[in-house]
């Protein structure tokens, strides 16, 4: 890091209506510096990032790139003056190959041919040089989600990018891809990039940043160098208090509420499951770990209705699954968190109070002769943000306008608020800060505590350690023998991600 600033916000304030997404923050960012940027759930770190990369115009403030003024509101010169960023949801065109996407935007439609070879030379250099390795032929659609990752990078790079911005970076990264990822922005660092990460990873933020700023309502409240603080402090500066994580006690199994046995699940263009054997109780929380894409989307659509088994036999509150649909599920009282809010979780369309009750339009309270009672939605809806502390707008905003956290909010709520007997939780926590998580996982011990059965399907080792009274883990759409909590710790749990079963048996 040299010390010599490269990027400096000054008096960014930026409303949407009544609401202060950023008010008054100043930034500086110097050459070679890595940047953490740290807040809860709606601080407004996203909006100030999309404020310096052009995608909103702020009310107020200005932005300077080397000293020159950029401006704002325009895309095309932050990426001319160097800024390049990488969304949390990525950009890519799926259907298109690797070097069809770094090349896009990059030449004039009146040319009068594409100049791929020398694209080609430049982009295998950018990946040499970086170490960002991956084949230009490739189609997006056939890449993991760290692959796709690094092809985001390389089209910041490859527009000549100075300043590489990452919103929330390794939200659906395993642990050993988030590890590589910030040995890349290290060496990029070094090799004179300056970074600005969005995170609520406190131990990323300790060991890929050189120093922190942490927003709280949309201000600046602190800033710290990283050698100079600890996680407890940087989560107390965010939250504005101290946070303490729910610890698990033993809970007195109920009922049998799930029992499957050789389950199989078919799954065009996913991770079919392969002779599932599981049982969850009432009050029970069965932890399924797993590296992203070994068959747990799969199995989160069995347990909530959307796929059917092809084999096997499963009972869920004493019914065959085969005949139940998702709604009929919903009805029963089984709860689902599905893994990608974006999609499958809200519609970004409705306003609040309709994904509130989306699933819960056979509830009387909410809906009468095919009339939606729009009253007791709203209600429901403040209901909601109240106890969940779902900050951005009212019950009648746009779920889009939501950040990411504060929608997960909302979905974890509309589940949680009558307790379901069963709770199916695909990545419940995925993209939380600190605070929240420590409230989520509170929420999940009380639902267990009051009777429901919970199915935790989780890629963090941690989270099933500390809330799991059972461990499965999930291996190419197989399933673990399970392991009972007093023999759960990262290392068994790391083997069992791996495929290595043996000696489980007794574990139980």
């Amino acid at each position: 890091m040299s010390g010599d600033s490269i990027l400096r916000l000054d008096g960014i304030t930026k409303r949407f209506g009544a609401i202060t997404a950023n008010e008054d923050v100043s930034i500086d960012l110097a050459r070679g510096e890595v940047l953490a940027l740290l807040g809860e759930n709606g601080a407004g770190k996203t909006t100030l990032m999309n404020i310096l990369f052009g995608h909103y115009m702020p009310d107020e403030g200005s932005v300077t790139v080397d000293g020159r003024a950029l401006r704002l509101g325009v895309p095309r010169d932050a990426i001319a003056a160097g800024v390049g960023m990488v969304h949390q949801h990525f950009t890519l065109a799926p259907n298109l190959t690797v070097l069809e996407n770094v090349m896009t935007g990059t030449e004039s439609l009146l040319a009068p041919r594409s100049a791929k070879g020398r694209a080609r030379q430049r982009l295998a250099a950018l990946a040499e040089r970086f170490g960002l390795a991956v084949d230009p032929d490739a189609h997006v659609s056939a890449l993991s989600v760290g692959q796709q990752q690094r092809v985001e990078i390389l089209k910041a790079l490859y527009n000549d990018a100075r300043i590489l911005i990452l919103d929330e970076p390794t939200a659906v990264l395993t642990r050993p891809e988030a590890e590589r990822l910030f040995e890349t922005l290290r060496d990029m660092a070094r090799q004179g990039l300056s970074i600005i990460f969005i995170s609520h990873k406190l131990h990323e933020v300790m060991a890929g940043a050189d120093r922190v700023v942490v927003l709280r309502a949309g201000r600046v409240t602190a800033e710290r160098r990283t050698g100079a603080t600890t996680q407890a402090e940087l989560a107390e500066l965010m939250v504005g208090r101290r946070v303490e994580r729910p610890v698990r006690q033993p809970t007195q199994p109920g009922p049998l509420v799930i029992e499957a046995r050789g389950v199989d699940v078919p799954m065009p263009g996913g991770t079919p499951l392969r002779g599932a054997d599981f049982t969850l109780r009432g009050s029970e929380i069965l932890g399924i770990i797993g590296v992203s894409g070994n068959g747990q989307t799969t199995l989160a659509h069995l347990l909530s209705g959307l796929a059917t088994p092809s084999a096997g036999q499963i009972r869920i509150l004493g019914q065959d699954a085969r005949g139940l649909t998702a709604r009929t599920m919903a009805a029963m009282g089984v709860g689902r968190i599905p893994e990608d809010r974006n999609t499958e979780g809200a519609v970004g369309s409705f306003p609040i109070w309709q994904n509130a009750v989306l699933e819960r339009l056979s509830d009387p309270r909410f809906a009468r002769l095919g009339i939606v009672r729009r009253g007791a939605a709203r209600r429901f809806a403040s209901d909601i943000a109240a106890r969940f502390d779902l900050r951005g707008g009212g019950p009648d905003t746009e779920t889009r306008q939501l950040s990411g956290g504060n929608m997960q909010k909302l979905i974890l709520g509309r589940n949680l608020v009558d307790a379901p007997r069963v709770l199916v939780a695909a990545q419940p926590t995925r993209g939380l800060d600190e605070g929240a998580i420590a409230a989520v996982h509170a929420e999940l011990l009380a639902a267990a505590r009051g009777g429901t059965g919970v199915v935790l399907i989780s890629e963090d080792l941690d989270e099933v350690i500390a809330l799991a009274d059972r461990a499965q883990a999930i291996v190419n759409g197989r399933l673990s023998p399970p392991v009972d909590a007093a023999h759960l710790d990262a290392r068994r749990l790391g083997l069992m991600m791996a495929g290595v079963w043996e000696g489980l048996a007794d574990a139980v």
